[in-house]
């Protein structure tokens, strides 16, 4: 990742306007008071490979020095391996160090003043970068260097590039003590670092908050490249480079498909070094044909998300994707469906267990599935508890769990230690409907029960992609799969399911001399034993090394999740000999020169936005007319020190503090899927009563930031003048007055215990019961 701070140059400050009544600090670009404004991914595919190059570029358009956090996605197979920070034309190489060591590297950088960034995983495809001590003017410009493998499957490989992290629903109980991140979600005990996944989104009509640019150039290394297709966003191409349309918003996942023909197959063997025998190997092998064999009688659990986040089209293609499924079972199977949101239903008439896939039988499923609408929490444990327990008792049949969700849940580790003990041999197949999925959670659920994930991101594709998930739940075209090397050795790993028409794709070390194939063998559908010999190739492909230990890491962070709390050292040891990044180490740079005497900084965390084609915030867009004045949508991180390293399964808890910004979606909002009229500009005619839930949740923010240094306090009380400035300007009436009176106080000269105790008498007041009228009049 290179990190350059360079001022701002003539057109730049052009840029720059101050609103009136804006407040003290509160100078707002055109985009907002945002410290990223340009998002820009540039990849370089060859054949299965996406070379991928992430720049974010910061603009500090405050008074005072800026440290910005930003919470953002990536695609949760590929390896980060690199960063570097350039400053005023210096360049620092990133040490990637044991997490808690690159924290207080950077922590110690941040106090005395010094330019640093640092970069951690906080889920597979879960980020956090911060960049701290941008002096005021100044813009930076970040850059995230991976690399991954393309799925190919069908004779199309698929370049994914997730843009927004979507809300997550985060259950359990809230933990004591400060939060470990500046998000807007309090960490619980099922989900201990909640405040780290979920940063704040922007209410809806907020101006497009940044400039996205996407550029892919594509090699088809060998193999026929027929139409490429882009799913959600509007694209230009010239020869074999496609370009985004300028315009395009960062709410929704960028994907294309490359349909590749010819066979691909092939490996080969990557040394360390040239002094060093061992290495790396990798093997592509295409399936046998689908040749219709034997099919096994089979124990079907479907289960069915029907929870808030599913609303609108996602509601309607699970569904459908549901109803698909009762429907290919045959008269010889046994199923059981599941709806669940905080609640578990099951279709009237077929009992708590497996039923027959009679006609009478799936004709109920489908009746139940065509009445579930979203609603509620996303329990995700519970269900899946049931269903694996239902199938633990099935003998002498396949066993198969089907989830069709969007897999938008915080407690991935406590659903993974969970239900790994119960998997066994049922095969787990993961159907994901949503434009910013949880691909890598719903990934990891399918690798743990050897069977795909599925991803579906619009109705238009979700017939074609039923069509694939019919043909893999059926069965399997190989099953017992191991690689051995032919004069060589090849590390032994487990048996891997390979489904039809998805390639064999296997990364694994060998040592000693590289020799002249790899073998593969296995079992089709009818018990007859498989071997294929594939010729390897010997070349130096860093990429492949690196792709391998991505793989590796993330089995041992599954593995260390589900108990085997030892794996830790190896897990660092891993991530540190292969310079790729993990959940136990961070990229940190940090400059020598002192920008910020003192290092006193603003702490802003970008708000995302809000994910497309989510139902809830659609309902918003009609309760809440667009902003016409962009009030300052960012909330202050928790200004003590940085969170320690994660010492377990999660990341060591504290309660998060700071305002919540006006122009980010409240969390009430989430949960519910209903935005109230009270973050309305006054065209839509907001009332004194319509704000009372906003300023309570503002009082209490205030009491919990009672006691805490008061540069703090002074920073919190700015922020909340310039928000509900921003709120209340021009709405009519006398019923705003003693909010109008607080921020004419909260922006004069005055002390600081004064303007406190003031802002808490008036923010409670205001927040108090409807019988309280007389504070209203005042």
């Amino acid at each position: 990742m290179t990190i350059s701070v360079t001022p701002m140059d003539a057109a730049e400050i052009d840029r720059i306007r101050i609103l009136p009544d804006a407040g003290l600090g509160c100078l707002h670009t055109d985009r907002g008071n945002l410290p990223l404004d340009r998002l820009d991914v540039r990849a370089s595919i060859s054949g299965l490979v996406a070379r991928t190059t992430v720049t974010t570029e910061f603009v500090n358009a405050f008074d005072t020095a800026l440290e910005a956090t930003y919470i953002f996605p990536l695609p949760d197979r590929a390896a980060v391996t690199g960063m570097t920070m350039t400053a005023d034309g210096r360049t620092v190489i990133a040490e990637l160090r044991e997490r808690a060591a690159a924290r207080e590297v950077y922590d110690r950088a941040i106090e005395s003043g010094r330019r640093a960034s640092i970069a951690e995983e906080e889920r597979p495809d879960v980020f956090t970068m911060r960049a701290g001590n941008i002096p005021p003017g100044e813009r930076v410009t970040v850059e995230l260097i991976l690399v991954g493998p393309l799925p190919w499957e069908d004779g199309a490989a698929t370049f994914r590039f997730p843009l927004v992290v979507a809300p997550r629903y985060v259950p359990g109980t809230p933990l004591p003590g400060p939060a470990v991140g500046s998000g807007q979600v309090v960490d619980t005990d099922a989900v201990p670092d909640a405040s780290r996944i979920t940063p704040p989104v922007l209410l809806p009509g907020f101006p497009n908050p940044l400039r996205l640019t996407v550029g892919v150039d594509i090699d088809p290394a060998g193999l026929g490249l027929g139409e490429i297709r882009s799913s959600l966003h509007t694209v230009t191409r010239e020869g074999t480079r496609i370009e985004i349309a300028p315009g395009e918003r960062a709410d929704r996942d960028f994907i294309l498909r490359l349909p590749y023909a010819g066979d691909g197959s092939g490996s080969m063997c990557v040394p360390d070094d040239p002094d060093d025998p061992d290495g790396t190997f990798q093997l592509v092998l295409l399936p046998p044909d689908d040749d219709g064999g034997t099919v096994r009688e089979r124990d079907v659990v479907l289960l069915l998300d029907r929870s808030g986040s599913m609303g609108g089209w996602k509601m309607v293609a699970a569904r459908r994707a549901a109803a698909r499924v009762v429907d290919t079972l045959t008269a010889g199977d046994r199923f059981a469906v599941l709806t669940f949101d905080n609640v578990v239903d099951r279709p009237a008439d077929l009992g708590g267990g497996l039923s027959d896939a009679s006609d009478r039988h799936r004709f109920r499923a489908v009746e139940h599935l065509s009445r579930a609408d979203a609603r509620g929490g996303t329990e995700l444990l519970t269900p899946l508890r049931e269903g694996l327990t239902l199938l633990a008792g099935s003998t002498g049949r396949d066993r198969v769990l089907v989830l069709v969700t969007d897999g938008q849940v915080g407690n991935e580790d406590q659903i993974l230690a969970e239900i790994t003990p119960l998997i066994g041999t049922t095969r787990v197949h993961a159907v994901g409907i949503d434009r910013a999925v949880n691909a890598g959670f719903l990934g990891r659920i399918a690798a743990l029960g050897a069977g795909r994930c599925e991803l579906v991101e619009s109705e238009d594709r979700l017939d074609e992609a039923m069509e694939r998930i019919h043909r893999r739940i059926a069965a399997p075209a190989l099953t017992d799969v191991t690689v051995a090397g032919e004069g060589f050795t090849v590390e032994a790993a487990a048996p891997r399911t390979v489904f039809p028409g998805v390639p064999l794709v296997v990364f694994g070390r060998y040592t000693g001399a590289a020799g002249t194939a790899l073998t593969v063998r296995g079992r089709d559908r009818d018990e007859r034993e498989f071997v294929r010999r594939v010729p390897v190739s010997h070349c130096a492909a860093p990429a492949v090394t690196a792709q391998w230990a991505r793989a590796r890491l993330r089995e041992l962070e599954d593995r260390y999740v589900a108990g085997e709390s030892d794996l830790e050292k190896s897990i660092v040891a891993t991530s540190l000999r292969y310079g790729v990044l993990c959940r136990f180490t961070a990229f940190v740079a940090v400059d020598s020169r002192v920008v910020n005497e003192g290092g006193e900084t603003r702490r802003v965390t970008q708000p995302v936005e809000a994910p497309s084609g989510w139902d809830m915030f659609a309902s918003a867009t009609l309760e809440a007319t667009p902003l016409a004045v962009s009030p300052p949508p960012f909330a202050l991180a928790d200004a003590a020190a940085p969170p320690p390293a994660p010492g377990g399964a999660g990341i060591a808890p504290r309660a998060r503090t700071g305002p919540a910004p006006f122009a980010a979606m409240p969390a009430s909002v989430m949960a519910s899927g209903r935005a109230g009229r009270a973050t309305a500009h006054k065209s839509a005619g907001l009332a004194v009563v319509d704000l009372r839930p906003v300023v309570e949740v503002e009082a209490g923010r205030l009491r919990d930031a009672e006691g805490r240094p008061a540069r703090e306090r002074r920073d919190l009380l700015a922020d909340l003048a310039s928000r509900l400035g921003a709120l209340i300007e021009g709405v009519p009436g006398d019923g705003l007055k003693g909010l109008r009176d607080l921020v004419e106080r909260l922006r004069a000269d005055g002390g600081l215990e004064e303007k406190w105790a003031l802002a808490r008498a008036t923010l409670e007041a205001f927040a108090s019961p409807p019988e309280h009228k007389a504070f209203w009049k005042r």
